[in-house]
């Protein structure tokens, strides 16, 4: 039987209370243990305070003090960790996990930090990301069978699940786990909370290598070459017929509009096209040539330009 005094005891367990990630760790051993989809989705929520998703600025910090903290044998306070010392963690830790270099965790460092289950960790996990929006944009197309211009729960789940087919690891998934999984990427990347995925928030489930057109060239900073001109329009016209179309089109324009909108739906997509092939002289054949891909960028850098002789 404890001999704790009740104010000794009460401040062990606010200290313990205090320490989130303490939970998540084998008594014994102090090693994290296997997270679930859901616990996973507990600690992202935890430490994601601002819901902004990153954990970053102090969120970031505190997860590190209680990260380390927690894997003590004693009970012992996040405060613990000295700020020199959160210093050099922090150093540490980036390097090993910030794959992107911004400062901030993002939801798929996490799940490479955390032990989670292997066949939810999978749908994290493009060994591939995808070439460009093009693919993006068929890849939409495909999975938003009933055309709503979202993503719903169910076909969110069937992409999931022709994820984890692809994976081999479709047969170790029951129908209880993948509404599990479902339920939980649509927690972490629905945004605005509709219960729907939105453009924007499907573009950060199924990352793309690189939005090609915020490369420094297109900001104005330099002359845009022959050379640059067709290299966008080589990484848009994937069947080299000449011209920018169909989904090819809405991939280019998901990365022009990405330049200008943070948040946006299918319904942005579609007023920015009619307002951006308006001003280069648009056919209604739905298809974009070289000339006018030029007007697009050299319009997009004198945009820039102006933008930042504007920023004092």
């Amino acid at each position: 039987m404890s001999c704790e005094s009740p104010s000794s005891a009460k401040k062990f367990n606010l200290e313990r209370a205090s320490n989130f990630m303490r939970q998540f760790r084998d008594p014994d051993s102090r090693e994290l243990k296997k997270l679930s989809a859901n616990q996973f989705m507990e600690v992202w929520s935890h430490y994601d305070g601002d819901g902004n998703g990153y954990i970053e600025g102090t969120e970031l910090d505190g997860f590190l003090r209680e990260f380390v903290s927690s894997a003590n044998f004693t009970d012992i306070s996040p405060d613990a960790v000295s700020d020199s010392m959160l210093v050099e963690l922090k150093a540490c830790f980036m390097e090993a996990y910030d794959d992107n270099q911004d400062g901030k965790i993002d939801i798929r460092e996490l799940a490479q930090l955390l032990p989670m289950e292997e066949n939810f960790l999978l749908l994290f996990r493009f060994d591939n990301p995808l070439e460009s929006s093009v693919e993006f944009m068929k890849i939409w197309r495909e999975y938003d069978t009933d055309g709503s211009g979202y993503i719903e729960a169910d076909e969110l789940k069937n992409f999931l699940r022709d994820l984890l087919k692809e994976a081999k690891k479709i047969n170790d998934v029951s129908e209880d786990k993948l509404i599990e999984y479902t339920d939980t990427m649509l927690q972490v990347f629905d945004s605005n909370k509709d219960g729907r995925l939105q453009l924007s928030e499907m573009a950060k489930l199924l990352p793309v290598k690189e939005n090609f057109l915020c490369r420094q060239v297109f900001k104005g900073a330099t002359k845009l070459t022959k050379d640059d001109i067709e290299r966008v329009f080589s990484l848009y016209d994937r069947d080299n017929n000449g011209s920018i179309e169909n989904e090819e089109l809405r991939g280019f324009l998901k990365d022009l509009l990405e330049l200008v909108k943070k948040d946006y739906d299918a319904q942005d997509l579609l007023e920015f096209e009619e307002t951006i092939l308006q001003g280069v002289e648009y056919s209604s054949e739905g298809k974009i040539s070289r000339k006018q891909l030029t007007m697009i960028l050299l319009a997009l850098a004198k945009h820039n330009q102006e933008e930042e002789a504007s920023t004092p």
